[in-house]
């Protein structure tokens, strides 16, 4: 994996998004008295990370990886149990897998072959999705975690994304974008009792424009692949 390469893969519209979601992250960021600044550098690997899953191009699985570890750390600090033991125990290595999935299954030397969902694998996934809840549900009980319900609609939205991720289907961005959304309201709740996490909330708000176009282009790859066959 190149990663100049990758980014002279990427389409003018595609830069154009990339660039522009580091920039408002950054300026955002400044203007704050106080900087988190792992917050910071765990908003701009995000952002770079899911411009190139939008791709299709594996190197955003391994930005993934990184951007998990980063998100950990800071959800440690503000004691969402919830979002640490989701991305250490099951994002991180759901975007190895990923990239493990991605790396075996190529459309071409940067690009994914698109998988088709069937109705097997959607009862794989509905049935999955509701055991992790129910039991991640328990374990942030049990750390009386803060926001509680918000963090296990997270934890459904978080677990059913990665999955359609590994499936190599354009809905992982449908389940992220959801997640999004749920994760901007964690992080306003956050940034109520400490405004250095506002940066949190502005990438969210980048990574739910991002997975939307994920969603868009992932449609448009499969559409080309599936002409091409």
């Amino acid at each position: 994996m190149n990663f100049i390469k990758s980014i002279k893969n990427l389409t003018l519209t595609e830069k154009v998004i990339w660039i522009s979601s580091l920039i408002i992250i950054f300026i955002s960021s400044m203007a704050l008295p106080d900087n988190d600044w792992l917050s910071i550098a765990t908003s701009l690997v995000g952002a770079t990370a899911l411009i190139f899953v939008a791709k299709g191009d594996p190197i955003g699985q391994l930005l993934c990886i990184f951007f998990s570890l980063c998100y950990a750390a800071v959800s440690f600090k503000f004691r969402y149990y919830g979002e640490m033991i989701t991305y250490l125990g099951m994002s991180a290595p759901s975007a190895l897998w990923a990239l493990i999935s991605w790396l075996r299954n190529p459309y071409s030397e940067r690009e994914v072959k698109v998988a088709k969902m069937t109705a097997r694998k959607w009862m794989y996934l509905s049935i999955g999705t509701i055991l992790v809840t129910v039991v991640m549900g328990v374990i942030l009980a049990v750390f009386n975690t803060p926001n509680l319900i918000v963090s296990i609609i997270s934890v459904t939205t978080s677990f059913a994304a990665s999955m359609l991720t590994i499936l190599r289907s354009p809905y992982y961005a449908l389940f992220y974008a959801a997640n999004d959304i749920v994760l901007i309201v964690l992080w306003i709740l956050a940034t109520i009792v400490n405004i250095g996490y506002f940066p949190m909330i502005i990438c969210f708000s980048i990574f739910l424009v991002n997975d939307i176009y994920g969603f868009i282009n992932w449609r448009r790859i499969r559409e080309k692949q599936n002409c091409n066959a």
